[in-house]
């Protein structure tokens, strides 16, 4: 299996690294689905963009030497496993749709019955909204402290860190995946707000 990665927006091919016999077909399946094709009289190649309602529509092209396949203006959507089908040989990919990263928010947070210990520190929550396969992650300087996982798309991300309201260190909230990161950094000044207990 051959892992693919992509930005959403961007074009992708998924390679079959062999060059297409005469008479030799070949078909591309998004799981159980028939995607595209090339017949072999002719070599007459068929997009089936209507699969799925519509989401290959205008996004796939076949190589007519190769059989490649090629995505462009990739979409979320388009993650997950395409099998190669032809007489001499068959390959499966998985293919990866990252979309862009936002920059993550830092805010402070006042737990419910803050302790007096509790309220000598600054709490506080960095998050990003509804991102998959990425980590979250807090810096003190080039130190991890702490950080988070997901792939679900449908969660959102929050992780804490607690600070003296004196601190002076240089703090930072990174959020990234395999292709980019984006990074907050933590002014305590302005972030930390004391909490009335």
């Amino acid at each position: 299996m051959k892992s693919v990665s992509v930005m959403e927006g961007n074009s992708v091919t998924l390679h079959t690294d062999t060059e297409m016999k005469n008479n030799d077909p070949i078909q591309w399946m998004f799981g159980n689905y028939l995607i595209a094709e090339i017949k072999d009289t002719a070599n007459s190649i068929i997009i089936y963009d209507n699969v799925l309602e519509g989401r290959f529509r205008d996004r796939l092209q076949v190589d007519e030497e190769t059989g490649s396949l090629t995505f462009t203006n990739a979409r979320l959507e388009h993650t997950g496993f395409y099998q190669l089908q032809s007489n001499r040989a068959k390959k499966v990919f998985t293919l990866s749709v990252y979309a862009p990263l936002p920059v993550p928010v830092i805010f402070s947070y006042c737990p419910p019955s803050s302790s007096s210990a509790a309220a000598s520190k600054c709490v506080l929550l960095c998050s990003a909204e509804n991102m998959g396969q990425v980590t979250l992650s807090w810096y003190k300087e080039n130190q991890l402290l702490s950080s988070i996982s997901v792939s679900d798309l449908s969660i959102s991300l929050s992780l804490p860190l607690e600070v003296e309201y004196q601190d002076q260190n240089p703090y930072r909230c990174v959020l990234n995946n395999s292709f980019s990161e984006q990074t907050q950094h933590l002014d305590v000044n302005e972030h930390c707000h004391t909490c009335s207990g």
